[in-house]
């Protein structure tokens, strides 16, 4: 579930699923969203998303993410974040594994505890992530981490990823909650001006639609097909490019 808990300006939202390691699935990701929206309308002037126990999320579960409707749930919930016109921070406080790791570099600061890591591992099962998901990667961490997380499908620590630019600081969840209570204390109005003109700046809507037609093909590939059945049967996968 989402749990929803208020300090004065600063809401925090917490992925719980301890069973599941926070992992999301579509009910999460429309709670996460209506969290998000909802602690906005509220007037609440900064948001602090977190995982309950020792990890952040797990990423997507597999027990739903084959199902239609996952990717649409998934970046309705990333964008809510990015448009949110308040300051969103995470606290990784541990593992934050393919959508675990979007969610993360969707929140505009992330304090990381000394046991987050970093994961985008697409390329292990067939899958792939939207170009937004990769421009912002690379965006915060560079073309080089980009590389080696997509490509390579490396796994960054806490202290590569603050090294990196992936992490703001390493830190506690209460380091967290206070840098939260102390952005709550600045101006609203520069703030959402600041989040919007680095977004403008950075981020350029600059994508060739062939990028989303070969995003689409890998969800659709015999690959992705193959991973399913991998995984099923306990096995490596197979991959033929198809």
């Amino acid at each position: 579930m989402i749990t929803l808990t208020e300090h004065g300006d600063v809401a925090e939202i917490t992925l719980d699923r301890h069973d599941k390691r926070n992992a999301l699935d579509i009910a999460h990701l429309h709670d996460l969203t209506a969290a998000v929206d909802g602690c906005v309308a509220a007037g609440r002037r900064v948001l602090l998303i977190t995982g309950a126990g020792s990890a952040f999320s797990a990423g997507a579960d597999f027990g739903g993410v084959y199902g239609d409707g996952f990717r649409t749930a998934l970046y309705t919930a990333l964008h809510a974040i990015t448009a949110a016109p308040i300051p969103v921070v995470a606290a990784v406080n541990g593992p934050a594994i393919g959508a675990g790791t979007q969610l993360a570099i969707a929140c505009d600061l992330r304090i990381a505890t000394p046991g987050a890591k970093f994961a985008i591992q697409t390329a292990r099962n067939g899958l792939a992530v939207d170009p937004w998901t990769i421009r912002r990667l690379a965006t915060l961490a560079g073309g080089a981490t980009a590389r080696a997380v997509l490509l390579a499908c490396d796994t960054l620590d806490a202290p590569a990823a603050l090294a990196r630019g992936l992490a703001d600081r390493i830190g506690t969840l209460d380091d967290a909650r206070a840098l939260a209570r102390e952005i709550a204390s600045y101006a609203p109005l520069s703030l959402m001006y600041s989040k919007r003109a680095l977004q403008a700046l950075t981020e350029p809507d600059t994508w060739d639609d062939r990028l989303d037609a070969e995003f689409d093909q890998c969800w659709a590939s015999a690959d992705f097909a193959e991973s399913q059945r991998a995984r099923t049967e306990n096995r490596l996968p197979k991959f033929v490019g198809k």
